[in-house]
């Protein structure tokens, strides 16, 4: 049976003397979910975007915060990364499941997809069994109409004994609702919801005996940290060993025992009697609609995630968006008018004569308005060249990520990815790479093995230019097809034939693959563009810092030799690519970051025209050469200083290997591109 012991909510939560209790202790809101069920669109909608991003302590998965005020109080809003289970299979579900437990949380709204209530509402009860306050938010009820589901939230909400609220978090319903539910839930001091599970008696005497021994001052409920330890959760195991001590060999014993006594794993037979539990819950509540035939996005979905008609739908999406997009509207026009219109004809004119004219010391007039000067390179490139690339980029992302494209893409693409040791689920940093190869090595860190972790970073440095690059690229070559069409075969066989090395040198077990298909969605403007600018305000204040650092670096080694000492180190092998001696600047330029190399290539076709050998060979050594500063951190970060410099080192001497070969092999053939 499901035993759930609760106080009615609508009507439990009790307008009474406990509102005037001070709860100035609790501020908490923490928004947990399955991925793509629109969290983080409520959580905007909750802080009015007026969030911080941070990483949570000891991971590099990102957490925002945000504030919401309601009735003069004043709550902290939480979105945590997408979880299944309060098993985690990801560092993602370990960090959202972290914070339920650590940071004692006024409230948890657990936001579903009202579409899935089946597969979703068994998260709603191990958060219940943890007796944390809840609200379950069912969003995306638009879609729900629409496809004729009727949904009884009433009776939901007596089975449960929780709020439970119909959203749609896109277009602002039910938030209203929310708020103040938010408020009546945080302000009830005494509340408790005694609710569990009746699992098979095995498990129930075992959780029994493991809450007896169980002593110390926990957040959530014993009887929820026992069901983790008879699940053999490391993480659990390692807070009750240090709260308990020796116990923990008692409490071990306990869960081998149980196990030896069930037909099968706990995991699996705790997953069927949440299932049993869900399906009384829901029965008679949800009323599906006749089955209707496939609509058009139902069968534009199967086509996007089936080989024969998928690979031409990615094709024009990438020369679409890509290619039309980024490379031809943003990188040529844009940057064209921005670059050579406003800069070269106006501003820069404008600080030379200004710095000439007011500052009297030479060396400062150099840093600021000389060649590599501050504002007529640094800033330069920033604001003319790459900001309305990323910029670009960041809009076609935003698209694509609010169509639901890419978890189908991640279907379409799993089969090829798991040759290099990759699943599906790395398409994401590997997409996301294509904007920002910095933030993509953060993303890795969603990959469920170390192998993966590995493979991905070492790829992302290598063979996956962030969008400056390769929206300067796409540029460069825009007139010039028989080039871009070496460029684009080099980097994906080299993308290709690294990961199918990395995946047989590197020890571990091939990797398993799930994922959360979402129905495909028209994209609102509105989210595109908040998507958009939140994104280029991260990049533009990690990138502009970074830009007049180099330029003073650059000025630096300029009045110290050591910049024409290193151009001259590079001097010789950039001769042996066949590459004029001015192209070794463009590769030390790359190093602080990998869009100021590929604005400094941008400046240099400009002033001496390349050959079709040259550029293709440029292209190639560029987009394959060493990770900018900002990247090597964030891999040592990551991976370690011994992987992060073994990457490096591999790198520099492939980029320039390849290349090497491929100019030799188009000199040989006496190719005209």
């Amino acid at each position: 049976m499901f035993d759930l012991n609760v106080n009615k909510t609508k009507k439990s939560i009790q307008r009474n003397a406990s509102n005037n209790a001070s709860i100035e202790e609790i501020k908490k809101i923490a928004i947990v979910g399955n991925p793509n069920v629109g969290k983080s669109v409520l959580f905007n909608n909750l802080t009015n975007l007026y969030a911080m991003v941070s990483n949570y302590p000891g991971t590099t998965v990102e957490v925002s915060r945000g504030r919401m005020k309601t009735d003069g109080m004043e709550y902290e809003v939480i979105d945590t990364p997408g979880m299944y289970s309060m098993s985690p299979i990801t560092e993602e579900e370990s960090v959202a499941r972290r914070i339920l437990i650590q940071e004692k949380p006024a409230v948890v709204v657990h936001v579903v997809d009202a579409k899935n209530l089946e597969r979703m509402l068994p998260l709603s009860l191990q958060i219940l069994e943890m007796d944390l306050p809840l609200i379950l938010v069912l969003n995306m009820m638009d879609e729900a109409r629409e496809e004729e589901i009727g949904i009884d939230l009433t009776l939901i909400e007596e089975r449960l004994g929780i709020p439970v609220i119909g959203a749609v978090s896109t277009a602002g319903e039910g938030m209203e609702i929310l708020k103040k539910c938010i408020e009546e839930v945080a302000r009830q001091r005494t509340r408790r919801y005694d609710a569990h599970v009746v699992y098979k008696s095995e498990i129930e005497n075992a959780l029994k005996d493991i809450e007896s021994m169980l002593t110390g001052d926990y957040h959530v409920t014993r009887r929820s940290l026992g069901m983790l330890l008879l699940k053999e959760d490391d993480e659990i195991r390692q807070m009750i060993q240090k709260a308990e001590g020796g116990a923990i060999s008692d409490i071990d014993a306990i869960a081998v025992s149980a196990a030896g006594k069930l037909r099968y794993p706990v995991e699996y037979e705790c997953a069927i009697r949440l299932k049993e539990v869900v399906d009384s819950v829901l029965d008679d509540a949800i009323i599906d609609a006749e089955k209707r035939p496939q609509g058009f996005r139902e069968r534009l979905s199967h086509y996007m995630m089936k080989p024969l008609t998928g690979m031409p739908i990615l094709l024009i999406i990438l020369y679409l968006g890509l290619y039309k997009f980024v490379g031809d509207l943003g990188a040529g026009t844009v940057v064209g008018l921005i670059e050579e219109d406003l800069f070269e004809g106006i501003v820069n004119p404008f600080v030379v004569k200004a710095a000439a004219a007011v500052i009297p010391w030479e060396w400062l007039r150099d840093l600021l308005a000389g060649e590599y000067g501050v504002i007529t390179l640094g800033f330069r490139y920033a604001v003319a060249l790459i900001l309305p690339i990323v910029t670009f980029f960041f809009i076609v992302f935003s698209i694509i990520e609010d169509s639901g494209y890419l978890p189908r893409l991640a279907m379409l693409i799993d089969r090829t990815f798991k040759k290099i040791g990759l699943s599906g689920r790395a398409v994401i940093p590997m997409v996301l790479g294509f904007g920002c190869d910095t933030m993509a090595t953060m993303v890795t860190r969603t990959l469920p093995t170390a192998r993966e972790r590995v493979i991905s970073t070492m790829l992302l440095a290598l063979a996956v230019p962030c969008s400056a690059q390769l929206g300067v690229i796409l540029a460069l070559l825009a007139g010039k097809p028989a080039v871009m069409l070496v460029w684009a075969a080099v980097i994906s066989f080299v993308f290709l034939f690294i990961g199918y090395l990395s995946a047989k040198i590197l020890p571990g077990e091939d990797p398993s693959f799930y994922m959360e298909v979402p129905p495909l969605r028209i994209p609102k403007i509105a989210n595109v563009l908040t998507k958009t600018y939140v994104r280029v305000k991260w990049y533009f204040k990690e990138v502009l810092p970074l830009f007049i650092i180099a330029s003073v670096l650059i000025w630096i080694g300029r009045i110290t030799s050591l910049f024409d000492f290193l151009i001259g180190l590079l001097r010789k092998p950039v001769e042996l690519l066949g590459l004029p001696p001015e192209t070794a600047k463009i590769f030390l330029f790359g190093f602080f970051r990998r869009d100021y190399g590929a604005a400094g290539l941008y400046d240099l076709n400009k002033e001496q025209a390349l050959s079709g050998v040259q550029l293709a060979v440029v292209c190639v050594a560029l987009t394959l050469f060493l990770p900018c500063i900002a990247q090597f951190i964030m891999n040592v970060k990551e991976r370690g200083w011994k992987t992060g410099i073994g990457i490096s080192v591999v790198i520099l001497l492939f980029s320039f290997g390849i290349a090497y070969i491929l100019n030799f092999v188009l000199s040989y053939l006496g190719a005209v591109l």
